[in-house]
């Protein structure tokens, strides 16, 4: 055995060796993987195995895309049969909703030329003959869609990888991962030790345990999961061709075809959790004692839709576990509390997205960056907050809604409240509706009545008419938003400004009370973070950006040192904030400090600590919302009595609060970006207008990649279109994000965000399009179906600045 590598896998399932082939694949060669058993063992042998193409998310799309289109080639090149069936895939929708969402996702597919559309009831009948459509609404086809065997692709990897120069170990337990002062690491096992570069977590249902040895708490939890295999069926042993797989996700079951017979399985509501209080270390290959009744409700859909299924005998009955995230996604990337510690756990369709997961970590581990903007997958998108009971409570929420559709702007309810603020019961009384924000709970709008609940769709939902009073407010009079889920840091000392400077892409500001936007750059000369820096002081400095990002963030922030005798810490649980804007805001907040807020004194881009109601601030004079307005942070302690102070003066102007649903639509209106939606380590500065905020004259994080990237023109650009308000109206639907963007038939963009911009009466949409300009007339995917839109000149609200700067 190997006593260095660059890179030790350690977990043999299929994800583990995707890594290590896709390692081997970008030129390393001095790659180990570790595995504790036999290959394929834990959750990986007894997977159902399916494999499709298409998913909500683009960019989960694409690299699902890449792992169905991998599978022959890797036959072709190992010689190992991965037991690919590819009879294709008919998705059928019972609901308006379920339609709304395959007509997305066929519109994603040809912007992407990925094979998925529709089909006529008398087509799906000649496909799968022993389906009973009655009660489908749309028929999609996926003529890739199939399964592979779990075991011929794991190994399929396995000889790849060894074709290459990759070790594999098997019966070689780690016993412990120890960080070395360099950042490498010493991997234990009792075949001896090995001296890495990378440790890579791909230890599947011994997830949690591995990242325990180094310290790390995962939040994972294993479920059991069933699906059965029938006996052979008449009816399909007389055929000459494979049949197509169902995914009828309205009736909460999957199927396909087996042998000769049919393969169904089900998430169902009685959930059972597994191994809470760890993974057996001796499990490998083991199942669980049937219980078939825990399905029987789904199973019951499935005779319904297939009816042979209820006459034929029972093969076979899987009762293995699985293990998951509290979101079902991957939990994947660097932890970024630590050098080289790479996770990649809680894989759930781990056969669908295999190769794109191993190819993305290889990108990760060699480049410093993947391709794609993944964040919805980074294992930096939980903390601390996300504890056991939490995890718990959304892996039940997770497994029981497993083909629930998720709905634009959705917040599902299970384990929250976790983290409130001090105003949160302020905010409830005043008709708050909450969503989840880096474990925080957020103002997202507010009811008229308290408790309301929020409805869920594709289209206009109940908070629709709210929010645009909430922006009515603010652009007639006032509005208080809370923005205390923005991320604070504080850098103080003789080398702050040097730091500062080292990491961020502009220049810091000179003069104190001055504030600059700046962009932090990727290892692709990508947009990795947008912030607010302001000059407090000789030595120190204020940043401000997104909270959910925070952890993120870290990464980046760890690569330049600190210099002697100065600090960079995070301030953002020690701190709240509120926003107050709209034409109004100077009047309303006048009257509750000493401080002079007229322009001559208090400019835009200005910054002052202040007395607001005898509460100390640091006031900033921006606004999300384009509109005039200062940021005020507090002490956490004071949140509540600055805004009973906010919410008493704002009566005397006729202000209110607003949600975080108001201020999306406000930003688009004025056509600014956020980051991860519209700022990705994907987009280059010059595609979203940042290009001025990257000083090349001076040093700083990743500027020899972005020097490289300005000097191309633009592959695409970040623009911001109307939408045709009679159709908007008359589907009751506007763009959320993800819609492709078609002009004269060809796909051009994409919608990255989308809102109705209630104080200009339109319906709008940012983003990226190639091969078009400002005026052009374009066709925008909403509800997967075609709307015409242009291409603005500029934004429709105080194009000038003159209100933001009034």
């Amino acid at each position: 055995m190997r006593s260095h590598a660059q890179a030790v896998v350690i977990g043999g399932g299929v994800i583990g060796c995707s890594i290590l082939y896709h390692l081997t694949k970008l030129g390393w060669r001095d790659v180990v993987l570790l595995e504790r058993d036999e290959l394929t063992s834990g959750s990986t042998w007894h997977a159902a195995a399916n494999i499709h193409g298409l998913h909500d998310s683009t960019n989960i799309s694409r690299i699902q895309h890449y792992t169905m289109t991998l599978y022959k080639d890797l036959e072709a090149e190992t010689g190992q049969s991965c037991g690919v069936f590819q009879p294709g895939s008919l998705y059928l929708a019972q609901t308006e909703a379920r339609e709304h969402q395959l007509r997305l996702q066929a519109a994603k597919a040809k912007l992407y030329g990925m094979n998925f559309h529709e089909v006529s009831r008398q087509q799906a009948e000649a496909l799968h003959p022993l389906v009973s459509y009655d009660g489908i609404r749309c028929i999609m086809w996926e003529p890739d869609g199939g399964n592979v065997d779990p075991s011929g692709v794991t190994n399929a990897y396995a000889a790849g990888a060894r074709q290459n120069g990759a070790e594999i170990i098997r019966f070689c337990p780690v016993t412990g991962t120890e960080p070395q002062a360099d950042g490498s690491w010493i991997v234990r096992t009792p075949k001896g030790d090995i001296h890495t570069d990378w440790v890579v977590n791909a230890a599947g249902l011994w997830g949690r345990e591995l990242a325990a040895l180094a310290g790390v708490t995962l939040p994972l939890q294993p479920t059991e999961h069933q699906y059965f295999v029938t006996e052979t069926i008449a009816e399909i042993a007389a055929l000459d061709r494979r049949l197509p797989s169902v995914a009828d996700r309205d009736g909460e079951y999957y199927l396909r075809q087996e042998g000769k017979g049919l393969l169904v399985g089900a998430y169902e509501k009685d959930v059972r959790f597994w191994a809470e209080e760890g993974t057996p270390q001796g499990f490998g290959h083991e199942l669980f004692a049937d219980d078939l009744e825990r399905i029987e409700e789904n199973m019951l859909r499935a005779i319904d839709r297939v009816p042979v299924v209820g006459a034929a005998g029972i093969k076979r009955v899987i009762n293995g576990p699985m293990i998951w995230s509290p979101d079902s996604n991957v939990l994947f990337g660097p932890v970024p509390e630590l050098s080289h510690y790479f996770c990649c756990n809680g894989i759930i369709p781990g056969f669908s997205q295999s190769g794109g997961m191993g190819l993305l970590a290889a990108d990760w581990i060699v480049t410093g960056e993947t391709r794609y903007d993944m964040f919805a997958w980074d294992v930096a998108r939980f903390g601390d907050w996300a504890d056991a009971a939490f995890t718990k409570a959304r892996v039940a929420d997770q497994y029981a809604n497993r083909f629930k559709i998720h709905f634009p702007n959705e917040e599902r309810t299970a384990g929250r409240p976790v983290r409130t603020r001090p105003v949160y019961e302020a905010q409830r009384a005043a008709g708050a509706v909450f969503g989840l924000n880096s474990g925080w709970e957020h103002p997202l709008w507010y009811s008229a009545e308290p408790g309301t609940v929020e409805t869920e769709g594709f289209t206009r939902q109940n908070w629709f008419e709210p929010v645009g009073a909430e922006c009515r407010i603010l652009r007639e009079r006032a509005g208080i938003i809370d923005i205390s889920n923005f991320a604070r840091y504080r850098c103080a000392g003789p080398g702050a400004e040097q730091w500062l400077n080292a990491v961020f892409a502009n220049r810091m500001p000179w003069a104190v009370g001055r504030s600059c936007l700046t962009p932090l750059i990727g290892k692709r000369g990508g947009i990795a973070g947008d912030f607010t820096v302001t000059r407090r002081g000789e030595a120190e400095f204020w940043v401000i950006g997104s909270g959910m990002a925070e952890r993120y963030h870290q990464r980046f922030f760890k690569e330049v040192p600190l210099p002697e005798d100065t600090i960079f810490e995070s301030w953002t649980e020690r701190m709240c904030g509120f926003n107050v804007a709209g034409p109004a805001a100077r009047d309303m907040l006048q009257g509750l400090t000493e401080t002079s807020l007229e322009t001559a004194d208090f400019p835009f881009m200005a910054s002052r600590w202040i007395e607001v109601s005898d509460i100390r601030v640091l006031a900033l004079r921006v606004s999300f919302t384009g509109d005039l307005g200062w940021e005020l942070h507090c002490n956490a302690a004071d949140q509540l009595r600055l805004w009973e102070a906010l919410m008493q003066a704002g009566r005397t102007v006729g202000a209110g609060p607003v949600g975080s649903r108001a201020l999306m639509s406000l930003r688009i209106e004025k056509g600014y970006g956020s980051w991860s939606r519209e700022y990705s380590p994907e987009y280059w500065p010059q595609e979203v207008g940042l290009e001025r905020l990257c000083k090349l004259e001076k040093d700083f994080l990743n500027k020899d990649a972005v020097a490289e990237t300005l000097a191309k023109a633009p592959r695409q650009r970040l623009v911001l279109l109307a939408l045709d308000g009679a159709q908007t109206d008359a589907s009751n639907a506007d763009a959320t994000g993800g819609e492709p963007i078609f002009k004269d038939g060809v796909g051009i963009g994409r919608v990255t965000s989308g809102a109705y911009g209630y104080s200009v009466g339109q319906s709008l949409a940012l983003g990226f399009v190639k091969d078009a300009v400002p005026g052009d007339t374009v066709e925008v995917m909403v509800l997967g179906r075609p709307h015409g839109a242009v291409i603005l000149h500029e934004a429709p609200f105080d194009p000038q600045g003159i209100r933001l700067r009034a």
